[in-house]
């Protein structure tokens, strides 16, 4: 999956709030709980770069790109508009 898959798919989670899935749950908590959720998996990721296996890493890193895109779906902000700070 590419990012900009992964940001259409927050799209339709926060648009559909599908029952039963921690996504939904998640955007409940609104930007505090992503927010939260974010700052887990960067610590995660940091960790599993010092102590883990590259394939650990990976997960840990697609799971931060997840909640950026669940933050972005939360408040709006657009490929583009993150795109240009790039």
């Amino acid at each position: 999956m590419t990012f900009e898959a992964m940001v259409r798919l927050a799209l339709e989670r926060k648009r559909d709030m599908p029952a039963g899935k921690s996504t939904t749950a998640l955007f409940e908590k609104g930007a505090h709980g992503i927010g939260k959720k974010l700052v887990e998996e960067a610590a995660e990721s940091w960790m599993a770069a010092r102590f883990e296996t590259q394939d650990a890493l990976s997960l840990e890193l697609s799971q931060v790109l997840y909640y950026v895109a669940c933050m972005m779906a939360e408040k709006g902000l657009t490929l583009e508009e993150v795109y240009k700070h790039l």
